[in-house]
């Protein structure tokens, strides 16, 4: 088990949940107001709070993350709110999900280590049909000054792991930008998310 691995084992090991039971207020605003229907993809899902919402209304749900804590808490979350969710754990290519096709995709606070980030998102894609929707919420590269204020807002240390308009286009080109933008919150989820934060907002749907 690697360093980053063991990081959110002890982080969501807790009784807690670290980012909340509710889901992302961007997502959950996604979701009640296209009425998504279908399966959908969460990748680095944590302790299911968005997955569990998306299964209350309806969806599909496949998600995945590197921490066994994590699934193990979405499982009990799941279970408590009587839905289903498939949850796999471990190295996204390793994983079963990468021959799947999903009606859409949504990376919420989905911060993958650099050498890696591009390679995840292009697969990402991939895996969603034509028509189909990508949402994403994630700290912005403007949100670092922010967190080096206020450590309690969270998000990576490193530069290399945030969003800006300029990736997003780079890393989804063939997706049709619905919405795209920078903006200021307020965060409150949980014990890790808390303050005033800058994100890249971002719906898409695929071409083709």
């Amino acid at each position: 088990m690697n360093k980053e691995n063991t990081m959110w084992d002890d982080r969501y090991a807790s009784e807690d949940y670290a980012y909340g039971t509710t889901p992302n207020i961007f997502f959950k605003t996604i979701i009640d107001q296209e009425r998504l229907t279908g399966s959908l993809l969460l990748p680095a899902e944590g302790e299911g709070r968005n997955a569990v919402y998306a299964a209350k209304n309806g969806l599909q749900v496949s998600a995945f993350d590197i921490s066994n804590e994590g699934k193990n808490k979405a499982l009990k979350l799941a279970e408590r709110e009587k839905v289903g969710i498939h949850y796999e754990v471990g190295e996204f290519f390793d994983l079963s999900l990468v021959n799947g096709n999903f009606d859409a995709a949504a990376l919420i606070f989905a911060h993958f280590p650099p050498n890696i980030a591009s390679k995840y998102h292009r697969k990402i894609a991939e895996l969603i049909k034509p028509g189909g929707l990508l949402i994403i919420e994630g700290f912005s590269v403007g949100h670092l000054a922010l967190r080096k204020a206020n450590p309690k807002v969270g998000g990576p240390g490193n530069v290399d792991m945030l969003y800006s308009e300029d990736s997003i286009r780079r890393d989804f080109p063939g997706f049709e930008v619905m919405q795209l933008e920078e903006v200021n919150v307020d965060l409150k989820e949980g014990n890790f998310h808390n303050g005033a934060s800058k994100v890249i907002r971002f719906i898409g749907k695929k071409i083709g």
